[in-house]
């Protein structure tokens, strides 16, 4: 059985879209029933260019990556979903999104990052901070790849998910 993990951002233009596509990789890379997908509660409609450059520069396939709403997740043929993770900044009061949809509670964890679109230094710095966002955001998706998910329960699941958001 697929877990399925919904990673939510409010614009899904930048870090949802970067924790998506590292945690696909990883579990590409792993062999792990793992599916990972981004949404938005108010989706920009538009990928951040240099969110594609950094996935890309890592070895992530990008083809058919769009900014999408929640909404999609909540519709009777949206797929279960086992975990649904938070990635936007809570200290930097960004309003993080909670999500209601879907059949059953799935986990809840926060995980929370600085936006790299709000960066200084021009597009070089830009760059640098999607890139460093796209590798903190890259080792906790290989941390939860490496999780016995299937064999683990809710509230195993929900502590080590905790776990990795501590380090």
């Amino acid at each position: 059985m697929t877990t399925n993990v919904l990673i939510l951002c409010t614009h899904n233009s930048a870090r949802s879209v970067l924790a998506e596509g590292m945690l696909n990789h990883w579990a590409k890379q792993l062999g792990t029933n793992i599916k990972a997908y981004s949404a938005g509660s108010a989706p920009s409609g538009r990928i951040n260019p240099f969110a594609l450059e950094a996935l890309q520069g890592a070895g992530v396939d990008t083809a058919g990556y769009r900014s999408k709403s929640w909404d999609e997740f909540t519709a009777p043929e949206a797929p279960p979903l086992s975990i649904v993770i938070t990635v936007c900044d809570s200290a930097a009061a960004e309003q993080c999104p909670v999500f209601f949809g879907g059949t059953g509670q799935p986990v809840k964890v926060h995980w929370g990052y600085p936006d790299p679109s709000n960066a200084d230094g021009g597009d070089d710095g830009k760059r640098r901070a999607f890139e460093l966002t796209r590798q903190a955001i890259g080792y906790r998706m290989l941390q939860l790849a490496q999780l016995p998910l299937e064999a683990m329960t809710m509230a195993e699941q929900q502590l080590a998910l905790s776990r990795i958001a501590q380090n």
